[in-house]
């Protein structure tokens, strides 16, 4: 197996405004989550959130500390929280396993324990999306799936972005330190998610978004509301959004994505919103 890694540093609202589109996909987008038998994550300095994917096909991956962490396991100081997005699989953490299938969630809470990452059938794999935040405390590990969810439906086919909010590992469903995740399913014929779109100075976030067509794209938006700028993503890419930034997107086709939270506070409502016509 092998383990990837980079470091993504923060920028201040005034420079990022002056980036060209190269710039600001190499700070924000993450092209690369998944490989065959590799783990890759993205340590960022927006509230130190990893962001990454575990893809086992014929190995069992181990989650490793990385060398930032200076930490002897990967949840020695953190928490983390995994969707899987591909075949049924498998996550190991300590003695206790958790299966997961497709679209089925688990948080694993901070304290030293091996984690590690396996596929139930490697003709149709595991991909394993996590975000991970400091934990200043150890909360029980849990298993999370839709059933579980808080739901709130939004939208109107008629606006383009009728969808389903489903609140996962949120202090609703289950306590955490400062990690939120969730993931929000478009309804055929919808394409717009966050809108009206909003920040949350308190909090930075992430957006992987999959169930994108190879032939489809995802037009993701960002930046303070008086100067917005956008990237184009494909299936199965992550965004890091600062916490100065708006985030939403308007794409070519119907999607699904995950949505993870970290910084101040785990008030899923502490937002503030931007009229549509506002916008520049």
């Amino acid at each position: 197996m092998k383990t990837n890694y980079e470091i993504r540093y923060a920028a201040h609202p005034e420079d990022a405004k002056h980036y060209d589109t190269q710039r600001i996909r190499r700070d924000f987008l993450i092209e690369k989550v998944f490989s065959p038998d590799e783990v890759n994550m993205v340590y960022s300095m927006y509230d130190r959130m990893i962001v990454g994917g575990a893809m086992p096909v014929e190995e069992t991956l181990a989650l490793e500390a990385i060398n930032p962490l200076k930490a002897d396991h990967f949840l020695t100081r953190r928490e983390m929280g995994i969707f899987n997005v591909g075949g049924p699989g498998e996550v190991k953490a300590g003695n206790a396993v958790f299966t997961l299938n497709y679209k089925e969630a688990v948080y694993l809470g901070s304290g030293d324990r091996d984690v590690t990452f396996r596929s139930l059938d490697p003709a149709n794999p595991a991909k394993l999306y996590f975000n991970s935040t400091t934990a200043h405390r150890n909360y029980p590990d849990r298993k999370v799936t839709k059933q579980d969810a808080i739901v709130a439906e939004m939208g109107s086919l008629e606006g383009s972005n009728h969808r389903c909010i489903n609140k996962m590992l949120v202090s609703q469903v289950l306590p955490t330190c400062q990690l939120q995740m969730g993931m929000t399913e478009l309804k055929p014929g919808s394409v717009w998610n966050t809108m009206p779109a909003h920040v949350h100075s308190r909090r930075m976030e992430a957006y992987f978004y999959f169930e994108v067509p190879e032939e489809h794209a995802v037009c993701h938006f960002m930046g303070e509301p008086q100067e917005t700028r956008h990237i184009w993503m494909r299936g199965e890419q992550a965004v890091l959004s600062p916490e100065w930034s708006i985030h939403s997107a308007a794409a070519t086709h119907h999607y699904t994505f995950i949505w993870g939270m970290g910084g101040e506070n785990l008030d899923y409502g502490d937002q503030d919103f931007s009229e549509i016509t506002d916008l520049k």
